[in-house]
């Protein structure tokens, strides 16, 4: 053994057992509480003085991945860490996504990094951790858009909604191990900056983003606007357009602010977007979280003309397709169109599931982006976290595609107190979902007349 490998850390690689593929998100503990996480690479570095030359238990919680559980019905594996030694554990996935990886925060690949292998072109951003995702196509680029968003020097160092580009097709494979390059807005000393600071105090939340041309032909970026106040109170809303020179948002017109005549907000274009062209082709952009709540002609005049705007009643619950026949009832979510499955599809989160409250991931599908929605399929759970807002990816894939993408917000909050886990709480986290798989076949086959 050379010096170098006398010094290395022991590796831990955990694959799925299935088809070989890294893990993310793999917690592996030891019996006094210290907690190792696998990065995007499904790698663990262990480097602790305390841990070496000696046989250690690891209790093993995969979210959704597990190993087999020993007579006192605990899950966990035997090693040995040396230095510069190594071990592969394998886990067996018990939901029906694959987990790709973690898309934002700091030190996706922090473990492999001590190895000595960055991944090509990796570099950190310094965001570490960030609220929901929206997601458009602008002027041959993807515009990504978070949250309030987590930095280094303050847990609230952007309020007024981060936001990065990519290419239209950032990821080279769907599998793990992930990495997006992101090409994040910057003040003039290369700082993170927010991209959205309307006038007003308090927090800026962005929603309803979208690209839509004007009768010209000239495509602007447009977003529904909200201002918020202690604690997290809803104080106006109103419309705002991207400017492609200052690279920012800036308001074009307000639509409500909070009186005592006026306590609660109009209908306002909110939510996910999706485009469609009807029976008869009239093009039309859908508003919804996850079904759509409001439609309107897919322009820029009409999306600035309230009077164009017609608000939607979307379906309330689901049947639960796995025999049960128990009413499942969306909280939030998107659709897509689904040119594999030649119909219009859904990935939701249950309001008050089981066993997380929030944190319950269910698929469906539809012959018309307005329902009625099939059986639902549970395709992801976890236990005491929460998992809210998923954005479905049909930007990610081939347009014939049988796996979709999709991503939400991995956190702790509105869980009963879990501890955070490391890294990767309040960040996003990307999906695969194989549209083949059997367990899917009740919303597959079901007839939604």
């Amino acid at each position: 053994m050379s010096a170098a490998d006398r010094d290395a850390p022991f590796r831990i690689e955990v694959v799925d057992q299935e088809n070989g593929w890294p893990v993310p998100l793999v917690s592996l503990t030891t019996t006094h509480q210290v907690e190792f996480v696998t990065d995007n690479a499904g790698v663990i570095a262990i480097d602790q003085s305390d841990l070496m030359g000696r046989e250690v238990f690891f209790d093993v919680n995969g979210r959704g991945y597990e190993v087999a559980a020993d007579g006192f019905g605990i899950r966990g594996v035997r090693l040995t860490p040396e230095r510069g030694g190594s071990a592969r554990v394998e886990v067996h996935r018990t939901i029906i996504a694959k987990r790709v990886g973690r898309l934002t925060g700091a030190g996706q690949f922090v473990h492999r990094q001590q190895f000595s292998e960055p991944p090509a072109g990796f570099t950190e951003t310094g965001v570490y951790g960030c609220d929901s995702v929206q997601l458009a196509t602008h002027r041959g680029r993807l515009f990504w858009l978070w949250g309030d968003t987590t930095l280094a020097r303050y847990p609230l160092g952007i309020f007024d909604s981060s936001s990065a580009t990519t290419s239209l097709r950032p990821l080279n494979h769907d599998r793990p191990p992930l990495q997006i390059d992101y090409e994040y807005f910057r003040d003039d000393e290369e700082r993170l900056r927010g991209v959205a600071k309307m006038p007003g105090s308090g927090p800026t939340w962005l929603s309803g983003y979208v690209s839509l041309n004007d009768h010209e032909g000239q495509p602007h970026l447009v977003a529904t606007y909200t201002k918020i106040r202690p604690p997290l109170e809803a104080y106006e809303r109103g419309l705002c357009v991207w400017d492609d020179g200052t690279e920012r948002f800036e308001r074009s017109q307000v639509l409500w602010s909070k009186t005592d005549d006026s306590p609660e907000p109009p209908p306002a274009p909110m939510g996910h977007v999706a485009l469609w062209n009807d029976a008869s082709g009239h093009r039309w952009a859908l508003f919804g979280d996850p079904f759509p709540t409001m439609r309107m002609p897919a322009t820029f005049e009409a999306w600035q003309n309230p009077q164009t705007w017609e608000t939607l009643r979307p379906q309330a619950k689901l049947v639960a397709g796995d025999g049960t026949e128990k009413a499942v009832r969306p909280h939030s979510g998107s659709i897509a169109w689904n040119a594999h499955r030649n119909r219009w599809v859904t990935v939701f989160m249950q309001r008050f599931g089981d066993p997380s409250a929030f944190g319950e991931l269910w698929y469906a599908e539809s012959d018309a982006p307005t329902g009625p929605w099939g059986p639902a399929i549970k395709i992801l759970s976890h236990d005491n976290y929460t998992f809210y807002n998923p954005r479905v990816h049909p930007e990610l894939t081939d347009p014939d595609s049988p796996y979709l993408l999709f991503e939400g917000t991995y956190t702790k909050q509105f869980a009963d107190s879990p501890p955070p886990t490391p890294r990767y709480d309040y960040n996003q986290i990307l999906y695969r979902l194989d549209l083949q798989d059997d367990r899917l076949q009740p919303a597959h086959g079901a007839s939604l007349e």
